[in-house]
């Protein structure tokens, strides 16, 4: 698989865009699409065939095999098995049916969140990526990312990783998850600003060659575990490819050719835009999905991207009680504006052209605007919802009561704005279930009236017995000290 930068078109193996995290022009590595439109030699030909068996190994091997190819088979197979041992065995991502909706249970890990899937394995490429060198993982969090990579990099030779979180925002248990871990290669720290405050730092500090040379001068080198890697990136696409296999009942693994498979729609809490990425390249691998609907809190930058074409932050940020998606400039939309800027036709130097106008006009202007073509090609797999933190938590009870199933803040975003599309309309509606109630117990409280989560999963069983071992906060500006302070 052949990837390029978004904004030169700089090639690069795999392995190296892992590496690297964020790409020497300061854009993103994306795949290159081939000329049937479609990612990788074994995506599904004329939609036809199957989709990876409909578990989570041979989902994942199914997307690695396809776009993490450079990567020997013994490495993609170190991480599907790193994968497995930390997620329960069965049905590690359970898809159930409640009121109607599909959901997709991605919250069984560590952590309790979808970001364990890709951080149980990211750790994995990295060790192989760095070939014996020495890596300091930067990683900003709105509130999941941080304790999910802590988690995934505790105790991994090699490799030491700092977590910049807003010190106010997150939730109490996404603070201990974050603050409680005590192994010597792992680091939280808080900041006096916001997860765009945090993002825009380690993005900068990744493009400062001071500092990667000052870096470099100790034996390290920078890295990255947010979605703009593409080991965080790519495992996720499995999600989707499991979903679909999940619905259209393939066949095990046979190979056999079978009808054609059953159209689903997908809803994702959208924050950084990685995981509903996953969803459209899963599609672009052959998963046979209509639309994409991106579900907002009132930090709806992204739902009013889809709708418009244009992308404006706009001057006001809000913290909600669905604080991971509490971002106004996401950073994966980069690889979307690629796509549909010639990206799908093969053409890398007008994708490249248009994504860096673009990028040029959100420093300088504060936004930008897609060209007409592109929107065509937005409009026509997107849509958008928008929750306000009132109507999340009335949809935290409704869907109690519907079904008698407690979904986390994020997650009944999704569900209000499915609901509110009316969907499912003839196709399976799958609703990426993000995280576990658990680890917002404040909200769940006021949405529930009383305290039902009287049976906590291991994720956040103990937490509050735990000693605070991660006590740093630090100002926006003192990011980088924070950084050097690890060289």
């Amino acid at each position: 698989m052949k990837y390029v930068s978004t904004r030169k078109g700089i090639e690069a193996t795999a392995p190296e865009t892992v590496f690297q995290g964020l790409a020497p022009d300061g854009g993103l590595y994306v795949p290159v699409v081939g000329a049937s439109g479609r990612l990788g030699e074994t995506s599904l030909p004329d939609a036809r065939g199957r989709l990876g068996d409909a578990s989570m190994p041979g989902a994942e091997k199914f997307v690695l095999d396809a776009l993490f190819g450079d990567f020997p088979e013994e490495v993609r197979k170190a991480a599907i098995d790193r994968l497995c041992s930390r997620f329960p065995a069965g049905d590690p991502i359970p898809l159930v049916e409640k009121d109607g909706l599909h959901m997709l249970e991605l919250f069984h890990g560590k952590t309790g969140a979808f970001k364990d899937v890709a951080l149980s394995m990211l750790p994995v490429f990295m060790r192989h990526a760095a070939g014996g060198r020495r890596v300091l993982v930067l990683t900003a969090t709105s509130g999941d990312t941080g304790s999910s990579a802590m988690h995934g990099f505790a105790g991994v030779d090699g490799t030491e990783i700092v977590v910049f979180y807003p010190a106010t925002g997150t939730s109490r248990i996404q603070r201990l998850q974050m603050t409680t871990p005590a192994e010597p290669n792992v680091h939280a720290v808080g900041i006096r600003g916001n997860f765009d405050d945090a993002q825009a730092a380690v993005k900068r500090i990744f493009a400062d060659p001071a500092i990667r040379a000052e870096a470099a001068a100790h034996g390290i080198t920078l890295s990255s575990a947010n979605s703009i890697n593409t080991g965080r990136l790519v495992p996720q696409i499995a999600y989707y490819v499991l979903a679909g296999a999940k619905l259209n009942g393939t066949d095990g693994g046979s190979g056999a050719p079978g009808p054609l498979p059953k159209e689903f729609d997908v809803v994702v809490p959208s924050g950084n835009f990685g995981n509903i990425l996953a969803a459209y390249y899963a599609k672009l691998l052959g998963s046979p999905i209509r639309k994409f609907i991106v579900a907002s809190n009132v930090n709806d930058v992204l739902a009013r991207f889809v709708k418009t074409g244009v992308y404006d932050p706009g001057p006001t940020f809000t913290v909600t009680n669905s604080p991971s998606m509490d971002i106004r400039k996401s950073s994966n939309v980069e690889r979307l504006l690629w796509m549909i800027s010639g990206g799908l036709d093969g053409d890398i130097e007008r994708a490249c052209a248009e994504t860096t106008r673009m990028m040029k006009d959100l420093a300088e202007k504060g936004r930008y605007e897609l060209s007409n073509p592109a929107k065509e090609r937005l409009f026509a797999d997107f849509v958008g919802g928008v929750a306000t933190p009132e109507e999340t938590e009335a949809e935290m009870r409704r869907m109690r009561e519907a079904s008698g199933y407690l979904v986390d803040p994020h997650t009944a975003v999704a569900t209000f704005v499915a609901k509110k599309l009316g969907l499912p309309d003839g196709a399976p509606c799958v609703v990426a279930a993000t995280a576990t109630p658990y680890k917002f117990p404040e909200t769940c409280l006021r949405a529930y009236g009383e305290d039902v989560l009287v049976d906590p999963p291991p994720s956040v069983a103990g937490l509050e017995k735990l000693p605070v071992a991660q006590t740093r906060v630090c100002d926006v500006a003192a990011i980088d000290q924070e950084v050097r302070r690890l060289f």
